[in-house]
Parts: structure tokens; sequence; C-alpha cells
């Protein structure tokens, strides 16, 4: 793998990192998540505007399916909201575990939604990432916590968002994808934003309310970069370089540590993920020859 596209893998997911880690840092200081999330869509659809010069970029404005288009554009936004909610009590590092089994989500309803139907082995792979799911999620004991319950909703809304992507790449241009979904959370989330809303009361905090959502769009653009150097199967695994990014920042910011059952859970989580993309792979070599998995 090119040393740039392996750079550019780790710094997007650590402007990921930074993103959630700027979000839990706001809505624990007392601003609410939904001017939190309203903030972060405002700030990256201005840069977004300017910077594709949309008063005279069609391809911005331009769709073709205007119903997949505003489910898509709710999707992110509601994922966003209940990752932010989860964040005001759960450690960083929970919730990116509980967010990293949505590649499984994906798997699973890709059949009824899009008619790719996984096979035995990548069923059993989505049953072992949900057992790890379980393992951070411990219902039933002393240590649940209900805010667990967003992590698992934001798992399952993202993942339809990322079918609905795909479902949409092959027909739609690339500025309307990046840019309805903010332009949508602001919209939609206006009213709620600012009916609550309380205002930041130091400058470093209004600063980075400001600005923070431009850590999603640079590791989205970093994830466009790498695309063109290196292949999707050879970037996908460092998704799980999150993982890392979250508890060294949890720690430096917040002063978390995951406990054993988190670390277990989380590795049980990639692990499983892992397998999917080698599966996905090894489907993809051998579809010519054996277009049924066995």
């Amino acid at each position: 793998m090119p040393p740039v596209a392996l750079a550019l893998s780790l710094g997007m997911f650590l402007m990921f990192a930074l993103l959630d880690t700027s979000a839990k840092y706001l809505v624990t200081s007392g601003l609410t998540a939904f001017f939190v999330v309203w903030c972060r869509f405002a700030s990256q659809a201005f840069v977004q505007f300017v910077l594709s010069r949309a008063w005279v970029n069609a391809d911005v404005w331009r769709i073709r399916n205007f119903l997949l288009h505003l489910l898509r554009g709710l999707a992110l936004p509601l994922t966003t909201y209940l990752n932010f909610k989860a964040l005001e009590t759960l450690q960083l590092a929970q919730t990116v575990s509980v967010l990293l089994s949505a590649p499984m989500v994906v798997t699973a309803l890709a059949g009824p939604l899009l008619g790719e139907w996984a096979g035995p082995r990548r069923w059993m792979a989505i049953m072992v990432g949900f057992v790890g799911v379980l393992v951070v999620v411990r219902p039933g004991t002393a240590m649940f916590d209900f805010a667990i319950l967003y992590s698992i909703g934001a798992t399952f809304v993202y993942a339809l968002y990322s079918i609905l992507t795909r479902k949409l790449a092959g027909t739609e241009t690339q500025a309307s994808l990046v840019f309805y979904p903010s332009l949508v959370g602001v919209l939609l989330l206006g009213p709620l934003a600012w009916a609550d809303a309380a205002l930041p009361t130091t400058l470093f905090d209004t600063a980075l309310l400001c600005v923070f959502g431009v850590f999603g769009m640079i590791g989205h653009t970093m994830f466009i970069k790498a695309s063109r150097i290196a292949s999707a199967p050879k970037l996908a695994p460092f998704v799980y370089s999150q993982l890392l990014w979250m508890t060294l920042l949890g720690f430096i910011v917040f002063g978390d540590l995951p406990d054993r059952w988190t670390v277990v859970g989380a590795a049980i989580i990639c692990a499983s993920g892992l397998y999917l993309m080698y599966r996905e792979r090894v489907l993809r070599l051998s579809r010519i020859t054996a277009p049924v998995e066995r």
C-alpha cells in the first residue's frame, strides 16, 4: 500500500475521532445535543458551499431521486444526533466500539434492501460481531447504561445511510451526495436547535463550535484522495484505527480508559469485521468462476 494512502487513511479516522471528541466536550459542557449537531452541519455546509462554488456549480444541486436523497439526508443528521446523545455519558471508546459493528448491519440489510444476500460464513461473522456488541453493552448487568441504546440506534441508522449511499452512487453527482445531508441537517434541526439553545460561555468553546464540523469534511476529503491511490479493500481495515484514536483522545481529554469488557467486545467486533472484509475480497475474486457462495 502506498505510504501516502496509508497516511491519508490514518489521518481520515483521526479527523473523525477529533469530531467525536469535540462533540463530547461540547455536549458535556452544557450545550444541547440538538444545538451541537446543528452547528456541526452548519459549519460543514458553509465550507462545502464555498469550496464547491455552489452558486455556479450545477452538480451540487442536481438530483435524480429526490425521495432517496431526502431519506439519506435525514439519516446522517439522525445518526449524528444519536451518537452525540450517547457521548453525553459514555466514553468515546464505548460508542465507537458499537459503531464499528455498522459494516455487519450493512451486510445483514443489504440482502432485503439491495438484493445482495450474505452467505452462511458471512452470517456467522455477523452473529459473532453482535456477540461483541453484547459484551460491550452488557445488558442485564449493573454496568449497563441506557445511553448505549443511542449508540445502537446510531449504528442502524448509519447502516441505512451507507446502503442509500451505495444505491445513489451510480446515478447522483458526488457534489450533491456530499452537500445535501449537510443542507438537510441545517434545515431540519434549525428549529429544534435554536428553540432551547444555550450559547457557549468561553471563546474556546465558541471557536470549537463554529469549526469542529470541518473535521468531518476534512476526513471525507482524505477518504476521496486515498481512494484514488489505493483500492477499497486495502483501505477498509483502517476503519478500526478509529478505535485507537478514540481511546487515546478519550484518555488525553477526559482521562477515560475503557474497561476490560469494552476491550474484549471491541476486539470481537474488529475480528468479525475484518473477516467480513476478507470474505468480500474472496467473493470478488471468485465471482467469475464461482458466483454462488458456498
